[in-house]
Parts: structure tokens; C-alpha cells; sequence
């Protein structure tokens, strides 16, 4: 996830006579499918943006699905730290604007509960709303499965209702200093216990300020997803657990606290002095520098860090995620940007056919050979040479995936009150770490705060 400047709201879209050509080769694909992509010709929609190279893919394509479909599209383009507030307001006022948004997995447990979202199963049904070419099983299952829900079963199953389809996803992975490894006879880690060991013994590594193992920090959700829930989840422990018919917080379980036990010992034994104030880019950033040894984090933040200008870039390789016990099943938790429909969308139609063609086989293979789409969602893309051949330029980067991706899915059981619950457990891995406040006794209070909220959840 990243986060830039702000641009102009609704801007009106300009063709060049490049796009236009690419346009007029797309036109006459959608004639030899003999599905209408014209339906909808002369219609408008509006779409929300969060700052993004998934947006910047679509932004430069708009003047291709003008052409395709006849449909307008203005957009408006929100940094990341606005981003969700607004669109919560704009989906509250029930105004039908936006049409098209773009939303984070976990916060569409939110706007679907509260019935903000429209539910795409009838129009991906419908071979007249549908292209035949669109094949979502082309499309990997967690990533497609982590869009269903059911808001009235909150039991955490995967199944319901579709209320979005995927942009992109993250895979969340293990980023080390090869050339340092390699120069040291070093090994990558491959447990919890000895990623501890090494990021201790690697204070230092590299000067004055070096350390460990960069993992995220802040006070915020986004610091409990990546590689802790990935270990966490690997490991066997839950978030939540049915009880008497009602849905629990599962960390208090013995497990989950030996997790997070381990997992703060790593951070206090091998993390950044600042951990607590640390983010995705803070991660990137330190390891791209040659303060970091390690990085526990997305692997597009490792594609991104490995194939930029960093110092250290060129020396960089991914592996998998340490298990916390030897023998775990390697996998990793995910975070996928979605694209849906408002519920109250004016020109559902026109909106259907935006979202079908930005997630569809075309655009995914477009994005990923000439965008910055790194982890697409559909196994036709990762296929193709062009991409398989810029990935390939990072170390163990492919060969990471392949491996985890069997096992890459939502792992946070879906719950309305997602951001608040692990906003609560960010902030006690805090307390945890930085005031040596005890893991046994810290979680279980947390699990009695978050069961306070999701225990009055009415389930089926």
C-alpha cells in the first residue's frame, strides 16, 4: 500500500492517438467474441481511486474501454490516508456516487455489512452481462474466495455472496541480504526460532543503526496482517472461535499467545530501534539501505525494493516465510485491492462492464507486462514470458510464490469489526514489546475487549 500527493477530483479523460490504435485493436477483439460490449454506450459512471499503480494501470487504459464500450468514466483520485474515510461518507450518503470503487479486503466486511456493497454473482452469472472470455477459475481461489461473505454468518467460513473482484493481491514472504548471506555462509531461516537467533547475532551487520529484521510496528491493522499473521496462521492459531453459539476471540488460546511471544521476542531481540513507528515503507526503505539484513513484508514491497535504485537492491533475494515449528505448511496470509459496486450505483451496467473488463484476462496480462501489477490474480498472467521474465530478475522470487501460493488466502476470519479488533492487537504487541508487559495476560485481555463487540454479532 502507498501513499502520494493528492490529484484533482473528477478529471475528464484524454486520448492519445497510441491509446486510440491499441483501442481500435481492442474493438475489433470484442467483435470476434460476439459479446456486447456495447450495452451500456452512452452511459456515465463515476469512479473512487485510492492512489495506486493498480489505478494508474486503469487510468491509462480508460480511453481503450471508451472505445470498447461507449461508456464515460470520470474518477477521482484519494491518497491512501484519506482514502477509506471518504469513501465510507460517499457509500453512507447513499447518493449512488461512486459508481466503482476500489476497497481493501478486510474493509469490505465493513461496507457489506452495512449494505453498501452491491452483490456481483447475478452479472457474473449472466452470459448476456458476461464475456465467455472472462473465466474466473483462471483467477486463484483464495485470492476470488476472500471476496464472499455472507454478513448474517459471521462463523468465518469462506462462501456467500461475491462483493468484489481482484485487482491485485500480496503475498506476504521473507526478504534477506543475499550478498551479505551468501559472503558470510549464512543460510536463510526457516522457523520462528532461528529467524530470532539470526536477527539477533545480525545486530550491527552492516555499521552503526543496522539490525535484524524489519517488520511493521504502528498502532494500525496493517502491522498485525503481514508477517505476523502469516507465522500466526501457519502455525495453526485462530482469531476467532465459535462459543455457545456466539463468535469469540481466540487469543487467549495457549498457541496464539506462544506466537505472539516469539513473534515480540524477534522485534525486541533483532528489530528496528523505532519499530513501533515502522510502515511498509519504513521496511522497504531500511532494507533497500543495508540497515535491514531481513524483511518480513509483501512481495511486491520486495519486488518493488529489488528492482529500484537502493544501495543494496541488486543483492536482495526472497524466500519463504519462516514456519514457527518445523514442518509447517508454508503459506501466507494476503491482502488484496478489490474493485466493487456501490449498492446505490446509478448505471449498474456500465459498472458491471468496467469492473469485468479491469479484472478481466486482457487488462491482468496488460498490467502485468507493462504496469506495475506485480502479484496479478490470474494464473494466465504469471504464464506469460514477458511477466514470468520480470519477475524472475529477483532472486527466489517465482520460486517463492509457487510454493506459497496453494496456501496464500484471507486468513482474519471476516467480521465487521475487523479494524477495530486489530487495531486493539497491534496495539497490545506494543505494550508487549516496548513495555515488557506480560504476552499471557496482555492477550488475554485483548481477547476479552474484541469478544465484547463481535459476541453480539447475530449469526445463523
Amino acid at each position: 500500500m502507498r501513499i502520494s500527493s493528492p490529484k484533482a477530483a473528477f478529471v475528464a479523460v484524454a486520448m492519445s492517438s497510441a491509446i486510440l490504435a491499441a483501442a481500435s485493436i481492442e474493438t475489433a477483439r470484442a467483435e470476434d467474441s460476439k459479446f456486447d460490449w456495447k450495452q451500456a454506450s452512452g452511459t456515465k459512471i463515476t469512479v473512487a481511486f485510492n492512489q495506486h499503480p493498480y489505478a494508474d494501470a486503469i487510468i491509462q487504459r480508460l480511453a481503450v474501454f471508451k472505445e470498447l464500450t461507449g461508456i464515460d468514466v470520470e474518477y477521482e483520485i484519494t491518497p491512501e490516508e484519506q482514502y477509506f474515510d471518504k469513501v465510507t461518507t460517499n457509500l453512507s450518503s447513499g447518493s449512488g456516487t461512486p459508481d466503482v470503487f476500489m476497497t481493501g479486503i478486510y474493509q469490505l466486511w465493513d461496507y457489506a455489512s452495512a449494505k453498501r456493497m452491491e452483490p456481483l454473482d447475478k452479472y457474473l452469472s449472466d452470459p448476456a452481462l458476461t464475456n465467455p472470455d472472462y473465466k474466473p477459475d483462471d483467477i486463484f481461489k483464495g485470492v476470488f474466495e476472500g471476496a464472499k461473505w455472507d454478513p448474517k454468518n459471521a462463523k468465518g467460513e469462506r462462501g456467500g455472496s461475491l462483493y468484489a473482484l481482484p485487482l491485485g493481491f500480496e503475498m506476504n514472504i521473507l526478504m534477506y541480504n543475499k550478498k551479505y548471506f551468501d559472503a558470510h555462509n549464512l543460510k536463510p531461516p526457516t522457523t520462528l526460532a532461528e529467524t530470532i537467533g539470526l536477527a539477533k547475532k545480525l545486530k550491527g551487520w552492516n555499521g552503526p543503526g543496522s539490525y535484524g529484521i524489519a517488520v511493521r510496528g504502528t498502532r494500525n491493522w496493517a502491522t498485525i496482517h503481514p508477517g505476523y499473521m502469516s507465522v500466526f496462521s501457519n502455525a495453526g492459531a485462530k482469531d476467532f472461535k465459535m462459543e455457545n453459539g456466539k463468535l469469540v476471540s481466540a487469543l487467549d488460546d495457549p498457541l496464539a499467545i506462544s506466537v505472539t511471544k516469539s513473534f515480540a521476542e524477534m522485534i525486541k531481540e533483532g528489530g528496528p530501534p523505532g519499530w513501533s513507528n515502522y510502515t511498509w515503507y519504513q521496511c522497504g526503505a531500511d532494507l533497500g539501505a543495508g540497515k535491514a539484513a531481513m524483511m518480513m513484508d509483501a512481495d511486491s514491497l520486495a519486488y518493488f525494493t529489488a528492482s529500484g535504485t537502493a544501495p543494496e537492491a541488486k543483492n536482495l533475494a526472497v524466500t519463504t516465510l519462516p514456519a514457527f515449528k518445523e514442518g509447517e505448511q508454508s503459506g501466507a496470509n494476503e491482502w488484496v485491492w478489490d474493485i466493487a459496486m456501490n449498492s446505490t450505483a446509478k448505471n449498474k451496467k456500465a459498472a458491471w462492464l468496467f469492473i469485468q473488463y479491469f479484472t478481466g484476462p486482457e487488462h491482468v496480462k496488460w498490467a502485468a507486462d507493462n504496469a506495475k501489477l506485480v502479484d496479478p490474480p490470474r494464473q494466465s498472467a504469471w504464464d506469460d514470458p514477458v511477466f514470468k521474465a520480470k519477475v524472475e530478475a529477483v532472486p527466489g522470487f517465482v520460486e517463492t510464490f509457487n510454493k506459497q501460493i496453494p496456501n496464500t488466502s484471507v486468513k482474519f476470519t471476516a467480521q465487521p469489526f475487523f479494524i477495530k479488533s486489530t487495531t486493539e492487537w497491534a496495539a497490545t504487541l506494543q505494550k508487549i514489546v516496548l513495555s515488557g508487559e506480560n504476552t499471557e495476560s496482555a492477550m488475554k485481555e485483548l481477547a476479552k475487549r474484541i469478544s465484547r463487540d463481535t459476541s453480539k454479532l447475530k449469526l445463523d
